[in-house]
């Protein structure tokens, strides 16, 4: 219940810094199933910040909805940051948004030694910047906690980058 009320009080400011801004966001997001845009809308009034969500949990959605590279996927896997990146990127050109973050990786079961339960990779583009990558392994907490972390270091990168612009990786 409390993780509930911060993710809440978090969504609602980091609203509140975009409105002020004039800043839309987007979600592209695999491994939350629609999750950080879901804690954004829990909000009313979020639809003058929030402009859309990509539910991209197949690779096929990945590319055909946001222009990953089927290549990428092949090399490096969907949970990868070479794909992360290319989802925020994507969900960018995609979209009226002028933030966008994306998440893909291992909520669990079903991890491997090279990708283990609670290994996220985050991306977070902003039209004018670089796009900016992080790694986050959050350990097998079980797939409910993996998801939860997940929207809210998604929710604190979007602040970060709304109070101060990404310039660098």
């Amino acid at each position: 219940m409390e993780d509930d009320v911060n993710q809440i009080k978090l969504a609602t400011h980091v609203l509140a810094l975009a409105r002020e801004k004039s800043l839309k966001i987007a979600t592209a997001e695999s491994c939350t199933g629609g999750l950080i845009g879901g804690s954004l809308t829990e909000i009313a009034g979020s639809s003058d910040v929030f402009d859309r969500g990509f539910i991209t949990y197949s690779n096929e959605a990945k590319i055909e909805m946001l222009g990953v590279s089927k290549n990428m996927i092949e090399v490096f896997g969907a949970v990868s940051i070479q794909v992360v990146r290319e989802m925020a990127e994507g969900a960018l050109a995609a979209s009226n948004a002028d933030i966008t973050i994306s998440v893909t990786g291992v909520a669990g079961p079903g991890a491997s030694d090279l990708k283990p339960e609670g290994l996220v990779w985050f991306g977070l583009a902003r039209k004018g910047f670089e796009a900016k990558t992080e790694k986050c392994k959050f350990g097998a907490i079980g797939r409910h906690n993996v998801r939860q972390a997940t929207v809210m270091h998604a929710l604190r990168m979007i602040e970060a980058s709304v109070e101060k612009p990404i310039t660098a990786n």
